[in-house]
């Protein structure tokens, strides 16, 4: 994911809308609101809000007992440019309206049926924290790993630390053609030294030091008109060292003649994949390399208790003229191939849970709607979908706080009636005996976490234990 300061025309047309209900934001009375879920789409709600409903107070929960979600645990460690979002969600936690409460859980340690009566607005932006399976045989063999488990432990996400990954193989296959598979590709191929001066995890940098990884397979159901990494993401893995990027030129043939007509991302984008097979074929040989291949999908992982290989279906474009070639689909051919490897990922997608059985989805892996039910509003990708960047999911969650605006002046949502917000929510984890972490007891957590970094010469080193954050950071309600 990537952060911008730019903001989109359809976020703006919603400021320049704004306009004509200004004298109405200033009748309302002082709702309370909660934002579920402590990742970009919530603290993006929660700062439009504050903008725009200037005298209620709002409480975000989360269920670890650290803020950020994503920015924090699915950011890559080298990405540090990105993570600089921290600082403006920080400015908004901060805020004397704003209310930080950790370590707790919807469906768990209470129900939505609980926040809709503790409050007037509920807005759930907990995210995608399932992967999507390939549904194939021998995916549950061992170094079989969701590439969202992987992330998570060398990002320091608690429960992703014990994942059974074994490095001291040559052979790695990644399927999924995403920015969060070349963003494995990349920490599994990328100098340790280089590692070490980011907040990636000490337990994860010594695991990678031993790590034998010589060769990293990017593999695509489609074809290189269809990747969905970007080009920012392409470009810095072509530029690591002692890597070579191979790309078969084959599958180029026909491309040069269709470039004029794409749209100009894609355009780029394509150019430089085509520039890099040509390069494949002259650069010298590098210790690693790096394969980005293209229409094959898995149809079974083979081994008896670990992975050993993986058979491969070859795909070819369905001869579909009437649409643009981004959106062409695939269909399987009877040819197969065999891969020997020791070691998957699974970048395919991320899924929503279903935490609360009072929530309806729209759609199987996430709700689908902006509007979930009365006075309850969804953002992020629990909203849309495992879709797009930092800055779309600003976009989402602005268009989400102003739809609540929206119904706040029309009448659909109550702002007359009082409701106790966290004082009811709190009555509740107090009978439970609950340890939360406020605001000042994540700063504790964050002060610890960069005094252990600068020991380490490294912006922090994440506690990445539950229990040792409580310890730090955890009060009793």
């Amino acid at each position: 994911m990537r952060a911008s300061n730019f903001i989109p025309m359809r976020v703006c047309n919603h400021f320049i809308s704004l306009k004509l209900f200004n004298s109405k934001v200033n009748s309302f009375r002082s709702v309370t609101v909660c934002v579920i879920g402590s990742g970009p789409a919530g603290f993006y709600c929660t700062q439009h809000l504050l903008k725009l409903l200037p005298t209620s107070s709002i409480d975000i929960y989360e269920k670890l007992p650290v803020p950020f979600g994503l920015v924090r645990f699915g950011v890559a460690p080298d990405h540090a440019d990105v993570k600089n979002v921290i600082n403006n969600f920080t400015k908004i936690g901060s805020d004397s309206r704003v209310k930080f409460i950790g370590n707790v859980s919807l469906g768990k340690d209470f129900k939505l049926q609980h926040l809709q009566e503790a409050y007037n607005i509920i807005i759930l932006c907990y995210g995608a924290d399932q992967d999507i399976e390939l549904k194939i045989p021998g995916e549950k063999l061992n170094n079989v790993i969701p590439a969202r488990k992987f992330i998570g432990w060398y990002n320091g996400l608690p429960h992703d630390q014990d994942i059974p990954i074994n490095l001291d193989v040559e052979n790695v296959n990644i399927f999924g053609h995403g920015n969060v598979a070349i963003d494995v590709a990349r920490i599994l191929l990328k100098s340790v030294d280089d590692l070490r001066k980011t907040d990636i995890t000490e337990n994860s940098l010594s695991r990678l030091a031993e790590s034998k990884v010589k060769t990293v397979r990017i593999i695509g159901r489609r074809g290189p008109l269809q990747v969905a990494f970007t080009i920012k993401e392409f470009r810095e893995i072509l530029k690591l060292p002692n890597v070579q990027t191979i790309i078969n030129p084959e599958l180029f043939e026909n491309t040069e003649s269709i470039l004029p007509d794409l749209p100009r991302p894609r355009k780029r984008l394509t150019e430089l994949l085509f520039t890099t097979t040509r390069k494949s074929q002259t650069t010298a040989q590098s210790d690693k390399k790096l394969f980005i291949e293209f229409f094959r999908s898995p149809t079974k992982f083979t081994g008896i208790n670990a992975v050993n290989g993986v058979e491969l279906v070859i795909n070819k474009l369905k001869n579909l003229h009437d649409i643009s070639p981004e959106l062409q689909q695939i269909e399987a051919t009877c040819q197969k191939e065999y891969v020997p490897c020791e070691l998957i990922f699974r970048s395919i997608g991320y899924k929503s849970s279903k935490v609360d059985q009072e929530i309806p989805f729209y759609s199987s892996n996430y709700i689908g709607k902006l509007r979930v039910l009365p006075g309850v509003y969804s953002a992020g990708w629990l909203s849309t979908g495992s879709t797009g960047v930092i800055l779309s999911t600003m976009s989402n969650a602005f268009k989400t706080a102003y739809e609540i605006c929206e119904d706040i002046k029309n009448g659909i949502i109550n702002d007359k009636e009082d409701k106790p917000g966290y004082n009811y929510i709190k009555k509740i984890l107090k009978k439970e005996g609950k340890i939360t972490v406020d605001w000042q007891g994540w700063k504790n957590i964050d002060k610890v976490e960069i005094e252990r970094g600068k020991y380490r010469n490294k912006p922090r080193e994440k506690i990445v234990n539950v229990s040792e954050m409580l310890e730090i950071g955890g009060r009793a309600e």
